[in-house]
């Protein structure tokens, strides 16, 4: 039965949906609130009153003897005061009913609003730190003002609310130690239709030594049991966006400058354009001593372009010999005042600009006495970029204690303005954000406060500190690099209280600070949980369960545990964390949504005990995800062999294959949604999902029905992974799920290398499988690997690669036989070597170098000698199709190549690796590297690297179509029409190939050599996989139809296996193995089933007594022993078809045991005795093809520009700007709009105007400004030009004065810009009321050009005034709503 107030209402609680039998007092989202609010105090003193009851209610209880009493008493003043109540009332209504119909549209509560519910009563606790309050039945409280406590209980129903105000001018802060919420009790701070406005703060305070340990919570902590509510929703900002332009270190695109020295003598001038601050030029005078020195000023000033900044400063002494002639030159061009009358070692420094007349000088000067000036002569004046960046130029000269000093400085002034993708109206001056790395170190990320900006539009903020480094903002070379920008702040903050260092057991032999902070816990059976908009701050401790956010063995959390709405966070920014971001624990169907997670350690967005499904991670931002101690996989280097305590025995662990493995999405089970996030920097991985073998930490025993390594992968789509050390993606691998043991004395929840990836139809392996789909990654600037992904059947497509060590490298889901067979395919993507993101030193970036197709300084993922690849291959079968490889160009001092093999592989590689309909631009030097013996390649000799190999299926690798490609000393595939690549060092030709699988038991340390009879001289020798193992494994390809023998080390093997490998139904070869001669044979064949180990239609190999007729019946179980050479002859010949990318055949694996018996203990190697007796003449069984001599149609990605954003369109344009001497060598200058070319061939101008609300794109004027009608550009520009039009204009040839200042203005630079004597102009700009951060200048000096320059100009936007035929589709956003359902 519900309880009711005096009244007889109800109290205002909903049923909870989820079965739950607790209920939450108070107010619920979406629950009317009666119009009842409560009477006004009569004074301050009854109010103070009013509040020390209500705290006294909450900490203590009447007696029922004191109850009974008191409603006596009350009765008794009732009967007594009820005629005059009557009478007061009767008349109090008119009035108040008067009032109140004036009045309560205005100051009606709103019923969405918690601290509005008028049965609440304020409540001020006081500074008490030993108070344990403790919130129950009947107690309804608003917390009005700030309260320190030593904690907090919420249960039986008990409320508390954060009081708000309509204009958001509180600020509360309640500090407790802990908040524990349960059986019925409710904290509400905002709801989500009415969202906080004012400033709360719940500070987490105590040290990890003092204090009570709370039962599962431990200290310092917010917990939700079972039964509990919190419900805190802050106000609503966009949570984060990106860079819209770049961002320069400095804050200047040619960075700041600084320069100081004693005795420079003379005077020491600097030019500077006005509109890059960009030095041009840095000359010292030396007008003391010589006259020839103060003409030389005189002829420099003179021939100074009108309008460039210049900066002055006396060295020690400059007017001994300074001429009337150069005095003049600097007043007439400069405005000087001081320089007539400058003396003896007067100190002196100007800053004015060329023909700007007085008004533009700014100077100083300071007299010589004692050996000192007293001070400096300081001149400083303030420009503007074209960019609109404001800085100031500074000159100073002064003597100190006899010692003459000058220098300048160049740097922003108020501020450094940012360039956002999208409407940052929400963020206010004061707020901190985060602006991402673009380069491979993640330490280049950086934080900024916001300044007021009334100048910035919405798109726009302004930042006090200036940037150490460059971020990227722009889409460079068709891939998105521009920089994650997160705002920080929100006006609902919990926070843990830190000490100033390290202190007690808190692992302080790695972290010099303190980590002790807070935590949030929510367990099974919560009634409601949502968090939105709540900035979390030294939140998360290093002990296992204690995390800024933590869903502890919750169950369904969604419309399957009965919870509507449906659990999630939405909108957190955690921060400074020292455990994690938000931890998954046990715990399904939990949105996780616009949350950014920044410098943290351990993983970050954590699923843990490989159970967690159905989750939701949509549009989150992590970066800075640093390692932690809690489990192996959080630990680094150090860490990992430094903690040893639950290893078993001695054993040292090893960190790359135990631990480093720390990542920003640590995915634990495929079931799992990403939509749309960002890893912007990890120690180790972006984003890294793993396979556990079984259910770990406090979910083991637990009965999975399906096996995660078989579980279809949930939707991956339009994620995007950078600036980490191991991989952007990673898939593979799982964790040890035992405890340490002599066994296998590793730590229990190292890395494994034990699961493989394999999804199926409904997680069994009996049904078809189902491929797992990586839709629109990007991936960029990751030191190893820009995606690694292991297992099968798994697609790629449109995505996006650049600047990573290796973009992609597929690995297979095991090895044979326990590998039945996969695919891997990438496809629609775009691979970039080396782009013109050329990174900036600093932050932890180790490697400098020069590299990308123009050789200039840039950092490097790995040292110089690194080999760079785009596409790796590893073993296989994998198909790469319409992808496109751009700039990978070898230096002297590495290879660098759009195709690669993984180095040093002692693995099989598949004959059955496809390659089509690929493109290689034109700055693709090396199309594929097979090695070289070297650095990082060491000897290239193992088995891997040897067998090296893949199918040109359509000559858009080679010229060759249908051909295989190998290394070039691969004789067991060549024949004699092969073509050789040397510069590749490969080989090309034409045939079948298949492989042969040789397995031997108790034979370690057993080299195979194996020789095609038509190139005896050029046999292989194998090491062997696994060469120490009791069972040696060797994988070469081999060519159909062709004759090997197989020789050994050592002793011949007395058992060996003979598989056939990618045989298709009749493929056959024929071997013959070196035994002694005195050897006996048991030749069996047999479909080994994989599944069971199982054999089925078995047969005996019978001898029989010449080679001849062995080719005769070679379709007959026959073998062939050659006594006098040792040669035991049979043929592998397929009997049953080969399906899909199976290894096998369809009724199982065709496996040849071959039992051998002998007493010899011989070396077994047969070669000498084989040759020449069956050596054949080498031929081609299939013609090699004619090289191709057209271009491949169709071949490389249809897009052209990979996004973060794909619902919007963008217009790719490219300039060629040539040089004087490459114009007169007859280059073109080009503008290239979406492919479409459009040229000038003689001095002038090209102007191109394109609908900036059309797509593709709607060329609507092209005009060609000879340079005798240079002088009409002006009026055109101002007044020729339709609204919402694209500007895009090239000059060809030198233009002395392009007087077009003025009216570029209103297309988008913020000032007039100096355009005298330029070798090439280049403009971007827009026509309309909205000047985007894509409009730009490019300039360059006379007789230069400016090359290359490639812009991606978005189009249909709002902004421009675009009318919208229909709506943006978003699939992120569709996808968001088919997951969610209930959300």
């Amino acid at each position: 039965m519900h309880a009711t107030d005096s009244r007889g209402h109800s109290p205002a609680f909903l049923q909870p949906q989820n079965g739950n039998s607790h209920r939450s007092s108070g107010y619920v989202p979406g629950k009317v609130v009666p119009l009842r609010p409560p009477p006004p105090p009569k004074s301050q003193a009854s109010a103070k009153l009013t509040s020390i009851r209500q705290e006294a209610r909450a900490t203590f209880a009447f007696s029922p003897e004191e109850q009974q009493a008191q409603r006596e008493s009350q009765k008794q003043k009732r009967h007594k005061n009820t005629f005059i109540c009557f009478a007061v009332t009767s008349f109090s209504f008119f009035v108040a009913l008067a009032t109140i119909l004036g009045i309560s549209s205005k100051y009606a509560p709103d019923e969405n609003c918690p601290d509005q519910n008028p049965r609440l009563r304020n409540w001020d606790p006081g500074q008490d730190s030993a108070k344990q309050v403790v919130i129950k039945e009947g107690d309804m409280f608003r917390l009005t003002s700030d309260a320190t406590v030593n904690s907090v209980v919420i249960q039986d129903g008990g409320l508390l609310v954060f009081g708000d105000d309509k204009d958001g001018s509180r600020n509360i802060t309640l500090r407790t130690r802990y908040i524990l919420i349960k059986d019925g009790g409710a904290l509400h701070i905002g709801a989500e239709k009415c969202r906080y406005k004012s400033k709360a703060t719940i500070a987490l305070y105590g040290k990890s030594d003092e204090g009570e340990s709370m039962p599962t919570f431990g200290k310092k902590f917010i917990g939700v049991e079972a039964g509990g509510t919190l419900e805190i929703h802050g106000a609503q900002k966009l949570a984060w966006t990106s860079l819209a332009r770049t961002l320069p270190s400095s804050g200047l695109t040619f960075g700041s400058y600084a320069f100081e020295k004693d005795f420079s003598r003379g005077l020491n001038v600097r030019i500077i354009d006005q509109d890059t601050a960009k030095i041009l030029e840095s000359v010292r005078f030396d007008t003391h001593e010589y006259h020839n020195e103060s003409r030389r000023l005189q002829e420099f000033l003179r021939i100074q372009d009108p309008g460039r900044i210049v900066a002055i400063a006396v060295g020690d002494s400059a007017a001994k010999s300074l001429l009337q002639g150069t005095i003049q030159m600097i007043q007439d061009r400069l405005g000087s005042k001081l320089i007539q009358g400058l003396g003896y070692r007067q100190a002196w420094a100007l800053v004015g600009v060329i023909d700007g007349g007085s008004t533009s000088c700014n100077e100083s000067v300071r007299n010589y006495e004692n050996h000192s000036s007293g001070g400096k002569a300081l001149a400083q004046r303030e420009f503007h970029t074209v960019d609109g960046q404001k800085f100031t130029v500074t000159a100073y000269s002064e003597w100190i204690e006899g010692v003459s000093l000058s220098g300048f400085r160049v740097e922003v002034v108020d501020g450094v303005k940012l360039h956002l993708l999208d409407d940052v109206s929400s963020w206010n001056p004061g707020d901190q954000i985060v602006v991402a790395s673009t380069d491979y170190s993640m330490y280049q990320a950086e934080e900024f406060t916001l300044l007021p900006c009334p100048e910035c539009n919405r798109f726009q903020v302004k930042v006090k500190e200036a940037p150490q480094f460059l971020h990227m903002g722009e889409i460079i070379d068709g891939v998105d690099m521009r920089a994650e920008v997160g705002i920080l702040t929100r006006n609902i903050l919990i926070r843990g209280e830190m000490e100033d260092s390290c202190y007690a057991g808190n692992q302080c032999q790695f972290f010099d600070y303190d980590t002790f902070g807070g935590h949030v816990m929510i367990r099974k059976n919560f009634t409601s949980v949502h968090l939105s908009y709540v900035e979390l701050k030294h939140m998360g401790q290093q002990e296992l369960g204690r995390y800024p956010v933590h869903f502890h063995l919750c169950g369904d959390v969604d419309y399957k545990g009965g919870y509507s709405p449906a659990t999630f966070v939405d909108g957190l920014s955690i921060h400074h964390s020292f455990s994690r971001c938000i931890t998954v624990h046990g715990t399904n169907g939990l949105l996780i949504k616009d949350t950014i997670g920044f410098d943290t350690l351990g993983h970050c967005f954590f699923l843990e005990d490989g159970v967690e499904q159905r989750n939701i991670l949509f549009h989150n931002l992590g970066l800075l995800t640093k390692p932690g101690t809690l489990l192996p996989t959080d630990r680094n280097n150090s860490m990992c062999t430094t903690m040893r305590d639950k290893v078993f025995g001695n054993y040292v662990p090893v960190p790359a294959t135990d631990c480093m493995a720390v990542s920003t999405f640590w995915i634990a089970h495929p079931n799992n949604h990403l939509i749309s996030n960002a890893a912007a920097g990890s120690q180790d991985a972006g984003i890294w999902y793993l396979f556990h073998k079984e259910p770990t930490g406090e979910s083991s025993g637990l009965q999975l029905l399906a096996k995660p390594e078989l579980t279809p992968l949930g939707i991956f789509y339009n994620n995007r992974v950078h600036s980490s050390f191991k991989a952007g993606l990673f898939i593979d691998k799982g964790v040890k799920t035992t405890n340490a043991s002599a066994a296998d004395p590793r730590e229990y929840l190292c890395l494994d290398n034990s699961a493989r990836f394999r999804p199926h139809q409904d997680a069994d392996p009996e049904k078809p499988r189902v491929a797992a789909l990586i839709d629109r990654l990007i991936s960029f600037k990751n030191n190893d690997n820009g995606a690694w992904v292991r297992g099968g059947d798994i697609v790629v497509q449109n995505s996006a690669f650049a600047d990573n060590g290796i973009g992609l490298t597929f690995a297979s889901d095991g090895s044979f036989p326990s590998d039945e067979g996969s695919s891997q395919e990438v496809s629609e993507s775009l691979f970039v070597g080396e782009s013109r993101n050329y990174g900036f030193q600093g932050g932890q970036n180790k490697y400098v170098g020069t590299g990308g197709i123009d050789q200039k300084p840039r950092t490097l993922p790995r040292n110089r000698t690194f080999p760079i690849r785009g596409f790796q291959i590893y073993d296989g079968p994998i198909h790469l199709t319409r992808c496109t490889f751009k700039k990978y160009v070898p230096t002297p001092d590495r290879y660098t190549s759009a195709i690669g093999f993984l180095m040093k592989n002692p693995w099989q590689i598949t004959p059955r690796n496809n390659i089509s309909l690929v493109k290689f631009g034109p700055h693709v030097s090396l199309n594929v590297f097979f090695g070289k013996p070297g650095p990082w390649f060491e000897d290239c000799e193992l088995d891997g690297d040897k067998n090296s190999i893949f199918h040109d299926v359509d000559g858009s690798v080679t010229g060759y179509k249908d051909a295989y490609v190998g290394r070039i000393d691969n004789y067991l595939i060549r024949h004699p029409s092969c073509v050789n690549i040397t510069k590749w060092n490969a080989v090309v030709c034409s045939g079948s190939y298949a492989q042969v699988y040789v397995q031997t038991w108790s034979t370690q340390n057993l080299t195979m050599t194996i020789t095609r009879d038509e190139y005896p001289s050029y046999p292989m020798v194998l090491r062997g996989i696994n060469q120490k193992a009791t069972f040696p494994q060797y994988q070469p390809v081999i060519m159909l139809e062709k004759g090997y023998t197989i020789h050994w080390n050592g002793p011949a093997p007395r058992t060996a296996f003979l598989y056939l490998i990618n045989f298709n139904k009749n493929d056959w070869i024929r071997v013959g193995l070196c035994y002694p001669s005195n050897t006996s044979f048991q030749v069996t064949f047999g479909f080994l089933q994989r599944h069971n180990g199982s054999l089925s239609k078995m047969e005996e190999y019978e001898p029989v007594h010449s080679l001849e007729e062995l080719q005769r019946k070679q379709s007959e179980r026959k073998f062939y022993f050659d006594s006098s050479t040792g040669l035991l002859f049979l043929y592998l010949k397929a009997k049953s078809h080969r399906d899909g990318h199976s290894y096998c055949s369809s009724q199982g694996c065709e496996r040849v045991k071959i039992q051998a018996a002998t007493d010899s203990k011989d070396i077994s190697n047969c070669m000498a005795k084989a040759y020449p007796q069956y050596y054949r003449k080498p031929s081609a069984l299939k013609r090699m093809p004619s090289v191709l001599t057209r271009l491949c149609q169709g071949c490389g990605t249809r897009q052209v520009v990979f996004t973060s954003d794909p619902h919007k369109n963008y217009l790719p344009v490219q300039f060629q700007s040539p040089s004087k001497a490459e114009t007169q060598r007859g280059d073109l200058s080009v503008i290239s709009v979406n492919g479409t070319d459009f040229t000038i061939q003689s001095a002038g101008v090209l102007l191109l105007l394109v609908d900036a609300c059309s797509v593709p794109f709607r060329l609507t004027e092209r005009k060609v400004f000879s340079l005798g009608d240079i002088s009409r550009m002006e009026g055109y520009l101002r007044t020729g030009i339709p609204p919402r039009s694209i500007v895009l204009l090239s000059t060809r040839g030198e233009i002395k004065h392009l007087n077009i200042s003025d009216s570029l203005v209103p297309l988008g630079l913020a000032k007039p810009a100096h355009l005298y004597n330029k070798g090439s102009t280049i403009f971007v700009g827009f026509s309309g009321n909205f000047k985007p951060s894509w409009a730009k200048l490019f300039t360059s000096p006379a007789g230069q050009g400016l090359g290359l320059l490639e812009q991606f100009i978005p189009l249909q936007l709002e902004e421009y005034g675009c009318h919208r035929a229909s709506a943006v589709r978003r699939r992120d956003l569709e996808m968001l709503k088919q997951t969610s359902k209930a959300h």
